[in-house]
């Protein structure tokens, strides 16, 4: 729809007033905002990358953004991934399963799953709407998951909410995670907590990997991005 709108033969039917209500009317109708007028969520991973549209839609929206050590997060990957011996998930094009090291080199590309959200955050942090952020950290997440709601709660203004931690349910993407044929890819446990996972990436890989969490460190973060 973009595309037709800013570059095909009819962008000269569109004035912005007209791109503004098509856009907008497509989100309100996607999330059926006139009964959630206030709050709405959405987890595509994209929206890093389209901060200046979201700006332009919706100035008061921020980006809530889930960041984990990079080693960590391929280290699921791979252990996900490699639940099935035939290695058949779709997350990896099949060219490029055969090693760890394909595996690793394609997800950490571009067309990745984690290289595409992992260059989208960085473009959003050190981008000019890097206010639209707010960084939860994985680890503050499962260690201290009732402080770090109640910081989430008042960095969006939103009324607090009650939380049973130890009770954790929700309707599993059962179909989605079965069209990528990476059963139990979004499966989380009943309990907030962390989990103890044996690392099973080669050294390479991770000195590769080491430092990516560059949230941590102080000094890049110049814009004083909100980080919890």
């Amino acid at each position: 729809m973009l595309s037709v709108i800013s570059e095909g033969e009819y962008k000269t039917e569109f004035s912005d007033e007209k791109v503004m209500n098509i856009l907008k009317k497509t989100m309100d109708t996607y999330h059926d905002m006139p009964s959630r007028p206030n709050l709405v969520i959405d987890n595509n991973r994209a929206w890093c990358s389209k901060l200046q549209l979201l700006d332009y839609l919706y100035p008061d929206a921020k980006v809530i953004c889930c960041v984990r050590d990079p080693v960590w997060v391929i280290n699921s990957f791979e252990r996900i991934i490699g639940r099935d011996p035939m290695l058949s998930s779709y997350l990896v094009p099949v060219e490029h399963r055969a090693t760890l090291h394909q595996r690793v080199n394609y997800l950490l590309s571009p067309a990745g799953a984690f290289g595409f959200a992992y260059q989208a955050l960085q473009e959003a942090f050190f981008g000019q709407f890097s206010s639209k952020l707010v960084l939860v950290d994985y680890d503050s997440l499962v260690t201290q998951p009732l402080s770090v709601m109640r910081l989430l709660e008042k960095e969006l203004n939103v009324p607090a909410a009650t939380y049973d931690m130890n009770n954790v349910r929700y309707t599993p993407p059962t179909a989605y995670d079965k069209a990528l044929e990476t059963p139990g890819l979004h499966e989380i446990a009943p309990k907030v907590e962390p989990q103890k996972h044996p690392l099973i990436l080669p050294p390479d890989v991770v000195n590769r990997l080491a430092g990516g969490a560059f949230w941590r460190d102080r000094s890049m973060n110049p814009k004083s991005v909100r980080i919890i």
